[in-house]
C-alpha cells in the first residue's frame, strides 16, 4: 500500500472526496488554537497558488481562509472590512500602482 503524507489543513468535504475516489484518508480534526497555526499556513499555500496563477478561483480560496481565520479567531468580517476602510482612508490602498523603490534620508 502506497501512502502519501500532507499534514495540511483541507475543506471540510476532502475526505469524502478522497473515498469517493477509492482512496482512504486518515484525518483528525485539531484545537482551535492548532487551526490557527494551520491557518496560516494554508493562507500563505493560497496565496502563493494566486500569485503563481493568477486566477480568480485561488484569489476565491485565499478569501475562503481569510474567512476561516476570521471565524477562528471571533472576528466578523464586518470588522475586517471596517479596519480595511479605516486603512485605506488613512494610506490609501493599491489603486495607484506605486512601488516604492527607495528612500534617500538627507544626513
Amino acid at each position: 500500500m502506497k501512502t502519501v503524507r500532507y499534514q495540511k489543513l483541507v475543506r471540510d468535504k476532502i475526505p469524502q472526496i478522497i473515498r469517493k475516489s477509492g482512496k482512504e484518508p486518515v484525518f483528525a480534526a485539531v484545537s482551535r488554537e492548532e487551526v490557527l497555526d494551520y491557518l496560516a499556513k494554508k493562507l500563505q499555500e493560497e496565496a502563493a497558488e494566486y500569485a503563481a496563477s493568477r486566477e480568480a478561483e485561488e484569489l476565491a480560496d485565499v478569501l475562503e481562509v481569510i474567512r476561516a481565520i476570521a471565524a477562528e479567531s471571533g472576528v466578523a468580517m464586518e470588522e475586517i472590512e471596517k479596519i480595511r476602510a479605516r486603512k485605506a482612508q488613512e494610506r490609501g490602498g493599491f489603486a495607484d500602482r506605486i512601488v516604492l523603490e527607495q528612500v534617500n534620508i538627507p544626513e
